[in-house]
């Protein structure tokens, strides 16, 4: 009786490389089965590019720091305009006239206000009604309230304001008689002093030696421009892609804990990423996209009350992106017919420029797709909190390093992260276990870290603008 011929792993498809492939090998055999799929060795990028940093590489810089705290301060405004200021009386047949300024606007501190004697102010009523404005000049300040000052009008009496009239003043000039003393006192700049402090990110990718031992390997393009064949160390290259990401995202939405948090209950303290500082200390447009150039207009008078800055860039999502588009091409007579976008010079034989870079109007404003903003697994497919856009003022500002101790020029937008001459935090990757070429332990893996300390720095966010909505 003859024996049967067991099977074993035949290989029905040998490599033209001693490199171990999925189809070298099968584990059973049948000739009613005996033919391979066709396989794609190369991975499709379903996807496209996967990542969404470079943000802060187009807008900012890196710079190292050795401390767990940084602090700069900003310059205040130059001149001193109190609003929302009560008047003592309001017969219109005053010639002279007690001023209170509201408590919240005292110096910080001293609880007194920048206001002397000798000084010319300009007053202006607040209700749009009216409209009335008066000058004079400060005769006392803080006799009855340090909140207080006195003026006399140069009008002949006071204008007639509304009973419940406030009023916004701002000294323009002063005046003093022949033979009199200087002006008493003096102001102090009304520097800004800001902070922040970097956190530590992490991140870890592990395998077991066992797993290492089987050797696959796919055909990849990878999103940071390099390609080739990866085994198992796919998904650390992966986990590095991702780690990167997140050391941009962090420094985009982080925020300080507040007190009495969990946050802070639990030992951490957050740092201030760029949408909480633009959302607390710059401008922020809630009402839906800008659609028209009243919105714009809007935008840019107040840009004009802030540092003014000649060139701008917007990144934004795709519908803003659209929104903008459209605005700008109603503003070509024949737009609205579809006929011409653009430079207005297309013609049958190119394909229809439907887009537009940018425009100029009191500043440049120039316009750029967030990948972060469109991505559906990141803010792509937000609804409550959602961001639509950020104006980010171009060039560099000048600032007072508390380290240098000088004035020194950085970017609006830059990042700072731990280091010294012993220790770079920027960006620390290292393997652990015992496989894999590691051996620092006895644990059958090998475990790839990743770990940054970093916070970053929104100088002068009142020169951004947040789009939310």
């Amino acid at each position: 009786m003859a024996g049967n011929l067991v099977a074993g792993g035949v290989a029905l498809q040998p490599s033209a490389e001693q490199v171990a492939l999925s189809t070298n090998y099968i584990t059973t055999f049948d000739f009613l089965n005996q033919y391979l799929p066709d396989t794609y060795e190369k991975e499709f990028e379903r996807y496209g590019n996967r990542t969404i940093s470079g943000f802060l590489r187009m807008v900012g810089a890196e710079m190292p720091s050795n401390s767990d705290l940084i602090k700069w301060a900003e310059q205040g405004r130059l001149h001193t305009k109190y609003t929302a200021c009560t008047l003592a009386t309001y017969t219109g047949a005053e010639t002279t006239q007690t001023i209170t300024v509201p408590a919240a606007q005292l110096i910080p501190g001293t609880g007194t206000i920048a206001v002397r004697v000798g000084q010319t102010i300009l007053l202006s009523d607040e209700t749009a009604a009216s409209g009335f404005s008066n000058k004079a000049i400060v005769t006392t300040v803080g006799v009855g309230a340090a909140n207080e000052f006195t003026v006399a009008y140069y009008e002949a009496t006071q204008a007639a304001y509304a009973g419940a009239s406030t009023v916004s003043m701002f000294a323009y000039g002063s005046e003093f008689a022949k033979g009199t003393t200087g002006m008493a006192g003096s102001l102090e700049s009304d520097d800004i002093f800001l902070e922040n402090n970097p956190i530590i990110l992490k991140d870890r990718y592990a395998v077991n030696g066992s797993d290492m031992a089987q050797i696959g390997w796919v055909e990849v393009t990878s999103e940071n421009g390099a390609n080739g064949y990866l085994w198992y160390l796919k998904s650390e290259h992966e986990t590095r892609l991702r780690f990167d990401d997140m050391l941009e995202t962090a420094m985009i939405e982080a925020i300080p804990a507040a007190v009495g948090s969990g946050a802070t209950t639990a030992g951490f303290i957050g740092s201030e990423g760029i949408f909480s500082a633009v959302g607390a200390r710059g401008n922020v447009w809630n009402g839906g996209y800008p659609v028209d150039l009243l919105d714009f207009d809007a935008i840019i008078s107040r840009l004009d009350k802030q540092g003014a800055i000649e060139e701008n860039a917007i990144f934004l999502d795709r519908q803003f992106g659209f929104a903008i588009d459209d605005m700008l091409a109603a503003q070509n007579s024949y737009g609205a017919n579809g006929t011409s976008y653009g430079l207005f010079d297309n013609d049958q034989e190119m394909a229809l420029n439907l887009g537009f870079s940018g425009f100029r109007r009191g500043y440049d404003f120039y316009k750029t797709d967030w990948k972060y903003l469109n991505d559906p697994t990141m803010r792509g497919d937000l609804v409550g909190g959602k961001v639509s856009g950020l104006l980010v003022p171009a060039g560099s500002t000048s600032v007072y390093d508390q380290v240098l101790g000088k004035n020194a020029k950085r970017p609006f937008l830059h990042v700072r992260y731990r280091a010294s001459q012993t220790e770079d935090r920027r960006y620390k990757t290292w393997m652990t276990g015992s496989a894999g070429g590691a051996q620092t332990s006895s644990l059958d893996a090998m475990e790839v870290n990743f770990l940054s300390e970093r916070c970053v720095c929104t100088l002068g966010a009142n020169n951004f603008v947040l789009f939310q909505g």
